[in-house]
């Protein structure tokens, strides 16, 4: 028996259900899977904090690989709906990464500041590669050239909330990606 999905009252519209994500989630692990089969180096996937931690713990019971999950904590936005350009590095990852399949789990790809800060970062400790695997690419002009391996879905670009993402620490629990109301967020 399924259960009936509730919209938030803070949402505008469901962009995405759960049940697309559950599909789309399978597939980038089975891509994951098929991709990495025949290669010695160990994986590590590494979520970058809060955002991706749902998307990642989704995602790793989806790729059938011996792998390793270590974590990062990297902030562009405090608790606003853009961006504020400075990058903190508040959590490293203790894994040693050198030689390793680095894959980040990233929730969303807005203005890329933070990914590409990522990805610079990790490139330091030399692993074998990085690639990221991308639950959702906001469609924008502004982004910085970043080559995504695995994109979950391109979406427009709106402020979006719900499994893993979230405006001013809430909604992250919801099991969709809903469109916040712009009422919520305005004249904050």
């Amino acid at each position: 028996m399924q259960a009936v999905q509730t919209t938030h009252p803070d949402i505008e519209r469901v962009l995405i259900s759960e049940e697309e994500l559950r599909a789309c989630v399978a597939k980038m692990g089975a891509d994951i899977t098929r991709d990495y089969a025949n290669e010695e180096a160990r994986i590590v996937v590494v979520s970058v904090l809060r955002g991706a931690a749902i998307f990642m713990s989704d995602l790793v019971r989806e790729i059938h690989l011996p792998l390793e999950m270590d974590y990062m904590a990297v902030s562009s936005y405090g608790s606003g709906v853009t961006s504020s350009g400075t990058i903190k590095l508040q959590k490293d990852i203790t894994t040693d990464i050198q030689g390793k399949h680095v894959i980040i789990a990233e929730d969303i790809i807005d203005s890329g500041l933070t990914l590409q800060y990522t990805i610079d970062h990790l490139a330091y400790f030399k692993p074998a590669s990085i690639q990221v695997a991308s639950l959702l690419r906001k469609v924008r002009d502004d982004q910085p050239d970043i080559d995504a391996k695995y994109v979950g879905f391109e979406i427009p670009d709106a402020f979006v909330v719900g499994y893993g993402l979230d405006y001013a620490e809430r909604y992250r629990n919801l099991p969709y990606l809903g469109v916040l109301k712009p009422a919520v967020y305005e004249n904050k």
